[in-house]
């Protein structure tokens, strides 16, 4: 064990290689085959607006991601609008947030512990999930992982006072990118009962933690405002809990191994530093880190339907931090018993971990791993729009085709519109009243309805969406009727109208 050790640390340092591994992994189909979802759409259309028009926007919907946006929006104007730079942000966020894995493994386990752990966070389903994906949410990871890191320094007697003012506002950081991450800070508290933290550490972390809940308390009551956007979230139910429950029994069976696990590793922290190591462990960080946010959600979900994974995404690095550990421990006890297990053992079951999570690698990449594709119709709206032809969209939201791929849509009167997305602050723009809908759509002789595929569709919920759909079965016929990727285009044309020429359609 030591030889092997002694070359993991002349080669790149371990937490290089985590980066690394996960940055290639990022990099590895990030265009999804030039897909995009109805998520990540939503980034795109308000980080191309002006500045302005973004605030305006934030004063009606989305100020939960506001700063998140804020952010794309100045990334757009440096880089232009793209889907590498809609998503590369959280490929290199999730790069971080291994390498703190890697960094806390190794002075908390050993060198197995950073490299196994460092190198599976981004092999984790969660975690391949939004690695790629146009949100905020792998940036709250990194954050979180740079919050726990530096905690971590601060119980090891290596940091200063400016650590504390990091810690806090890597915590507000984070809240403002999503105001659910402040449940990292229960389960820091978690490990500082654990650790038997004195009494200093406790008020300076007191004091940073509370820092930075008032510097997220004014986004955290305006949002509640526009509550309305969760409201589509189920309430909670027992088959929602089978993936957390597996989630802590994993992260359970790494902390039992990390108790196992003999001679922790010591870096040259201070005298006070050394003593508190002691009690500072890979358990009392990781599981916590796993458990409370995964908890407190649920929790939460009792009161509000706010059950979805992606909002605690950060409590991966806990599980991560955990499966390093018990890789720590195996390789160590296999090495007096195998002789070269040292050597072998520890690559193996990387290998092991990668060869089987390969499947679900490749199905993330898929554009079929996602709801739908916000792109994939514009093809086909080209080819089917003629003159004259009308466009309606069910639900409204569906819009978002048309704003991400506007020249497809050129020469198509959308008549059901009052009021543009960005005149009215809104994502979807405000509809006109069903009736004044259903005059117009009788006026027409073609429409070309825009929405769901019907294995995606929910039935219209809405006046105006039944009114439109009411219409159209009753006064008009389909004549064509295309569907791809989870999103479905439909030409219709007026009942006892005279049927166009095959051309004109094109």
């Amino acid at each position: 064990m030591t030889s092997r050790a002694a070359v993991l640390r002349r080669g790149l340092p371990i937490w290089t290689v985590a980066a690394l591994w996960t940055l290639a992994l990022g990099l590895w189909g990030l265009s999804r085959q030039h897909s995009v979802w109805r998520d990540e759409a939503a980034t795109w259309l308000v980080a191309v607006r002006p500045a302005g028009e973004i605030r305006h926007l934030l004063t009606h919907v989305d100020a939960v991601h506001g700063l998140y946006y804020l952010l794309m929006h100045g990334l757009f104007g440096w880089f232009g609008p793209s889907i590498t730079t809609l998503r590369l942000p959280s490929v290199l966020a999730t790069a971080v947030a291994a390498a703190c894995v890697a960094v806390i493994g190794r002075r908390l386990a050993g060198p197995w512990a950073a490299l196994g752990g460092g190198m599976v966070f981004g092999l984790l389903p969660a975690v391949q999930f939004h690695l790629q994906e146009g949100r905020p949410y792998a940036l709250v990871a990194a954050g979180a992982g740079i919050s726990t890191l530096l905690l971590v320094t601060l119980l090891q007697g290596r940091g200063r006072g400016t650590y504390w003012v990091a810690y806090g506002g890597a915590v507000l950081v984070c809240a403002l990118l999503n105001w659910l991450s402040l449940l990292i800070l229960p389960a820091h508290l978690v490990t500082l009962v654990r650790t038997r933290a004195g009494r200093g550490t406790w008020v300076r972390w007191a004091a940073a933690s509370a820092a930075a809940v008032a510097g997220a308390l004014p986004l955290i009551l305006f949002s509640r405002s526009q509550s309305g956007q969760v409201a589509w979230i189920p309430p909670l139910t027992w088959h929602m809990l089978i993936g957390p429950a597996v989630l802590l029994t994993i992260g359970g069976l790494g902390a039992l191994l990390d108790r196992l696990r003999k001679d922790p590793p010591r870096e040259g922290p201070s005298q006070e530093g050394r003593h508190r190591e002691g009690r500072l462990s890979v358990a009392a960080v990781g599981l916590p880190l796993l458990a409370v946010p995964q908890l407190g959600l649920i929790g939460l979900s009792l009161v509000k339907p706010l059950f979805l994974d992606r909002y605690v995404l950060f409590s991966m690095l806990g599980l991560a931090l955990l499966i390093g550990a018990g890789l720590e421990t195996a390789v160590r006890a296999a090495s007096p018993r195998i002789p070269g297990a040292a050597r072998w053992l520890g690559p193996a079951l990387i290998a092991v971990s990668v060869v089987a999570l390969l499947p679900q690698a490749l199905a993330t990449r898929s554009p079929g791993s996602r709801v739908d594709d916000v792109l994939a119709m514009a093809a086909d709206v080209r080819r089917l729009k003629g003159p004259g032809t009308a466009v309606l969209f069910v639900p409204a939201e569906r819009r978002d085709t048309k704003l991400v791929s506007p020249d497809a849509f050129t020469g198509l009167r959308d008549i059901a519109l009052t009021r543009s997305p960005q005149e009215s602050g809104t994502l979807k723009g405000v509809e006109a009243d069903p009736a004044r809908i259903r005059g117009a759509m009788l006026a027409q002789r073609r429409i070309l309805l825009v929405t769901d595929a019907p294995d995606v569709a929910r039935p219209p919920a809405g006046r105006r969406d039944r009114v439109k759909a009411a219409v159209l079965k009753k006064h008009f016929t389909v004549v064509a009727d295309e569907q791809v990727r989870g999103r479905r285009v439909t030409l219709y044309e007026r009942l006892g109208a005279a049927r166009p020429s095959p051309g004109s359609a094109r």
